[in-house]
């Protein structure tokens, strides 16, 4: 355990698996508190639970009030928040097959839930004079997928909210700030029901070819590990980031072409 969140209190979404568990795990080995977020809890979580470093709030960000209820158990104080809860349904049917529920429900936990806590945590901030707000995006907010439709424009306006209230309370001691992943090794991609699974059912393809397929876009030719992005995460939470703020920082093993 390194000391460079030493005291600080941090509150993460989503946090009972994958990148936000990573996440989770990272700031508590930085010497933060977590307030940890999430509709159900995991092994891991409870373990780090019982250990005292992190209080779990069981809320489904879904529900407008579950943000308020959140950051209440951080006691008044946040000096980092991060907005990890999302959803990346995969639409091998297209942009026609997906009604307007599945566009209010991707909006609603990749949008509309980190502006509900942020509004939440803001005040706090503000108050202090310090904090650090770190949002997850993804590469598709700048290279949207049809087959990611509803959340690729979800997460582009995650990106342009993060951007635009980092120019409003940036002069105030504020930095707001986005990492942008591209394939992660979580769930989300490999697990029952994921991405993978879904494309594959679809393309009559197994799912490790389509994770073959994701991982030759990348110029490093793997998918990042949960732990990487929650490095930087902890990295942008710091004193060693304090004149970064507004800035998409991604990572993908060069996923995104830079010609």
């Amino acid at each position: 355990m390194n000391s460079e969140l030493n005291g600080r209190t941090a509150v993460v979404t989503g946090a009972s698996k994958g990148i936000g568990l990573a996440i989770v795990e990272a700031l508590v080995q930085a010497g933060a508190h977590v307030v940890a977020g999430s509709r159900s809890t995991s092994e891991r979580l409870k373990t780090l639970a019982e250990e005292g470093s992190v209080t779990w709030v069981p809320v489904d960000l879904a529900e407008p009030e579950a943000a308020g209820e959140l950051v209440a158990a951080a006691g008044g104080r946040v000096d980092i928040l991060v907005n990890n809860v999302g959803t990346a349904p995969a639409r091998p049917g297209g942009f026609l097959s997906v009604g307007d529920e599945e566009w209010r429900r991707t909006i609603d936990l990749n949008l509309l839930a980190a502006v509900r806590v942020t509004r939440a945590a803001l005040p706090a901030m503000l108050d202090a004079g310090d904090g650090s707000v770190i949002t997850v995006g993804s590469v598709n907010a700048t290279l949207p997928e049809p087959l990611v439709i509803d959340y690729s424009a979800g997460k582009a306006a995650l990106v342009a909210f993060s951007k635009a209230l980092s120019k409003e309370v940036g002069p105030k001691g504020v930095r707001v700030n986005t990492v942008s992943p591209g394939p992660v090794e979580t769930e989300l991609w490999l697990g029952g029901g994921g991405v993978a699974q879904t494309v594959s059912d679809a393309a009559g393809i197994t799912p490790d070819d389509v994770v073959a397929q994701a991982s030759k876009s990348t110029v490093t030719g793997r998918f990042s590990q949960p732990a990487e992005i929650a490095d930087l995460v902890v990295f942008l939470a710091g004193d060693r980031s304090r004149n970064i703020t507004g800035s998409d920082l991604i990572i993908d093993g060069g996923y995104i072409p830079t010609w």
